[in-house]
């Protein structure tokens, strides 16, 4: 299944991209997704919240589904 992710500061810092669409399996959660990506960066995602589709959550069991837009946003700080 197709997944669009757009990563926000650290995140797209630590992937060198600011979107891309990812090839997932059927069933496959935003945890899943996160192992997939490049351990040099576990730290920055470790610390994730994540919109799918419009709703923050921050729960790594959340399945996803074809044609989602997943959008990962570390900590922000300032005001």
């Amino acid at each position: 299944m197709q997944v669009q992710v757009r990563y926000f500061a650290a995140a797209k810092a630590a992937t060198g991209v600011a979107e891309e669409s990812r090839d997932l399996a059927d069933g496959a959660t935003i945890g899943a997704f996160l192992d997939d990506l490049d351990n040099t960066s576990a730290a920055v995602f470790a610390r994730c919240s994540f919109i799918v589709n419009g709703a923050a959550t921050t729960n790594r069991a959340l399945v996803l589904q074809h044609g989602d837009q997943l959008d990962v946003l570390p900590p922000f700080a300032g005001g």
